[in-house]
């Protein structure tokens, strides 16, 4: 018997309220998790000092930033700017076009002081899904298995973490520029220990088929 994955439908006002509210700028804050990778030298704090208050106010939606720290990953809140030029219409592919954007740019100084890295390429971009895609679909610019497995662990969890995305705890579903059908993608404890070893691939998923018209 196939075994069909049920994928969560995005209510569009939440997606609304939840990723396009406009929030004043706030510092960075990261989890405190150190992180012991070899020798003393090499043991990295994975703590990042929040900014000053007197910075520019960033307009955005708050989010949490799965990075690279020790060879994990680790999440990192922020406020995330909306994209300037909305290419898409579609919310969930609005919030993660943003959430891309902000895991491309390299960490700040102090960010990389404390271990933080990215290793998610830039140009990547979200696109909306096809017809026939499941609700909450993300296309993106290249195909989710071609992506450096690193890359491939940051989007899932940033996106997994996301609520306009996710719509809750789940797999997120994620395809590529081309006709292929989606795959959903998990977060688990495995992939954010060692997110270089993201499965290759995720599992199918194809949408629920219409239930038959009454006679």
């Amino acid at each position: 018997m196939t075994r069909t994955r049920k994928v969560r439908t995005v209510a569009p006002a939440l997606v609304v309220l939840v990723a396009l509210g406009v929030l004043p700028g706030c510092g960075i804050r990261a989890t405190t998790v150190p992180v012991d990778v070899g020798p003393a030298p090499s043991r990295v704090s994975c703590d990042t000092p929040a900014q000053s208050g007197g910075q520019t106010p960033v307009q955005g939606f708050r989010a949490t930033l799965e990075l690279i720290c020790g060879s994990q990953l680790v999440g990192v809140d922020r406020v995330v700017p909306v994209p300037e030029k909305r290419v898409v219409r579609d919310p969930v592919a609005l919030v993660a076009q943003a959430l891309l954007e902000a895991l491309e740019r390299t960490p700040s100084a102090e960010e990389r002081d404390a271990g933080f890295t990215t290793g998610v390429p830039s140009g990547l971009t979200a696109g909306e899904p096809r017809p026939g895609d499941p609700a909450g679909t993300v296309r993106l610019s290249r195909k989710p298995e071609d992506l450096p497995p690193v890359a491939l662990s940051q989007i899932v969890c940033t996106l997994a973490g996301s609520e306009a995305v996710s719509a809750g705890p789940g797999p997120v579903v994620l395809g590529g520029p081309d006709a292929d059908p989606p795959r959903a993608w998990e977060c688990t404890a495995a992939v954010r220990s060692r997110p270089e070893s993201v499965p290759t691939l995720g599992e199918i998923v194809r949408p629920s088929p219409s239930p038959s018209p009454r006679a």
